[in-house]
């Protein structure tokens, strides 16, 4: 509905709309209609939506323009909850209510028994209220304690008490949510998490439009438009979306994580907390840490010691590089500088912001995860170092530490510390270069390359680290002895001998 000139009452609402010849719209129409006007604008439809483009947003267009109730299904971190919080952008800025209804009945076509009724005692006279966009939409978190009553309604003898009416008068109802998000959108996290009577109690509201409340023989006829988000892994681990409910729902929209490293670095930038600037110190992050970050998910989702049915939630690289910012913040209070560079030695002290975001399967949970993160930021180092040294020499770097050298570093050394030390290794800062740092940039950024040179050499295991003895030449490995290949099947010693070859 078009925004109207403020209006107080219901025979000037008639009047208005009847001059301006505006025919009512349901909830549906009214979300498609504004969805096809943004189109025809070239606006963006899903404002803060990344990566989703050419996959899920072709699919929410069609949901939305075939007026269907919709699930976004989809592991966690896949920006669910944005995309539903989103929709609210679809509907018109206010609408015209019945003043103090708890439904937002429609002044010229009402359901509500109280409305009704003021109706037929007050007529034209009835106060109309204007109910912005942001009220329209109404949230529940699907959990185990959920009732029938929070959701639909249910009978108030407190409300028959004060009204002197019967326990079966319509004007005893008390409102679940549902009927309050009447003429908007109702949205439910989580969906598998519902008890399976409450999913029953949503069979008529998807089909026919309608809910029944408790021990009344009455059916509102709702507007609204049911939106819902569930996790994969749900339907087994903690609950499952019953076959009828599932079936009356008009389209199923599969989410997913961001499918390029740089698509991933663009959601984080948007969601993380990185502007650190302030009178002691501003804090920068080079494009290599954004990027090892990043790649810490992707290795994440791929290891094998990781349960890819619980999924690496976006959240990770968000939660990790702030905490990476931290770690060079620290630093840079405890030396005393003004500029805080990342460097790739942060991500192991982000740890703590790591560990907690995946589940691990048997193998990873005898290794534990700790264990388990820092060989993935490891692996997630190497794949990252050789994009940026790919085709480089580093042989110099390397034969310097293999005839003897050591470097003494720790991730709270300053960049002074770092360049003084480093300038004695050959040919290390100058590789700083191929990181995108030039020779002639602040101490701070070019400390933070040359740790990227060391951890990258490290990473690919072309040179050791240790906390005895900082970076180090590689270790040469002890070759495993092979066992002598028996000559005769009488050679085998039997099981649970101490010559058995296990």
């Amino acid at each position: 509905m078009p925004t109207i000139e403020p209006i107080g009452t219901v025979g000037e609402l008639r009047r208005a709309l009847n001059d301006r010849f505006i025919r009512h719209a349901s909830v549906k129409d009214e979300v498609r209609h504004n969805l096809i006007c943004k189109m025809k604008a070239g606006e963006d439809l899903f404002p803060g939506v990344i990566g989703y483009d050419d996959t899920v947003v072709p699919q929410l267009v069609n949901a939305i323009l075939s007026r269907h109730n919709f699930i976004l299904l989809g592991l966690r971190g896949q920006a669910k909850t944005r995309i539903l919080r989103s929709l609210v952008g679809l509907l018109d800025e206010v609408i015209p209510v019945v003043a103090g209804c708890e439904i937002n009945d429609d002044p010229l076509d009402p359901i509500c028994p109280a409305c009704r009724a003021r109706l037929a005692r007050e007529g034209d006279e009835v106060k109309v209220a204007w109910l912005p966009r942001k009220s329209r939409y109404v949230e529940k978190l699907a959990t185990p304690d959920v009732t029938i009553a929070d959701i639909l309604g249910d009978i108030d003898p407190i409300k028959a008490a004060r009204g002197g009416l019967e326990l079966s008068s319509e004007l005893t109802i008390h409102y679940g949510l549902l009927p309050r998000a009447n003429r908007g959108l109702f949205a439910i996290n989580e969906l598998p998490d519902l008890a399976g009577k409450i999913q029953v109690g949503l069979f008529n509201i998807l089909q026919e439009g309608d809910v029944q409340i408790k021990g009344y023989p009455v059916r509102l006829p709702l507007d609204v438009l049911m939106v819902f988000t569930a996790n994969p892994e749900d339907y087994t681990a903690r609950g499952k979306i019953i076959t009828p409910l599932k079936d009356r729902i008009g389209s199923e929209i599969r989410t997913h994580y961001p499918v390029t490293r740089h698509l991933a670095m663009s959601i984080t930038a948007q969601e993380a907390w990185l502007a650190r600037y302030g009178r002691d110190v501003s804090a920068e992050v080079p494009s290599y840490v954004r990027e090892v970050v990043e790649e810490i998910a992707f290795q994440a989702r791929a290891d094998k010691r990781i349960d890819k049915r619980s999924g690496v939630s976006q959240r990770l690289p968000i939660t990790c590089i702030e905490n990476v910012v931290s770690n060079a913040e620290r630093r840079a209070l405890l030396g005393n500088e003004r500029l805080a560079v990342a460097r790739v030695t942060d991500v192991y002290a982000a740890l703590p912001s790591i560990t907690g975001k995946f589940e691990l399967e048997y193998e990873g949970e005898l290794k534990g995860a700790e264990a388990v993160a820092r060989d993935i930021i490891r692996a997630s180092v190497a794949s990252v170092f050789n994009g940026y040294f790919d085709g480089v020499d580093t042989r110099g770097v390397v034969e310097w530490f293999e005839l003897g050298g050591s470097l003494m570093l720790a991730d709270t050394s300053s960049s002074a510390e770092v360049l003084d030390r480093a300038r004695g290794v050959q040919g290390l800062v100058e590789l700083a270069e191929h990181a995108g740092v030039a020779p002639d940039a602040a101490p701070a950024l070019l400390a933070s390359a040359v740790d990227f040179v060391l951890e990258g050499l490290y990473a690919l295991k072309r040179i050791g680290r240790s906390d005895e003895q900082g970076y180090h030449a590689l270790q040469p490995q002890p070759r495993r002895q092979a066992r002598p290949e028996p000559m005769f099947d009488d050679d085998v010693p039997a099981r649970g001998t101490k010559k058995y070859y296990n």
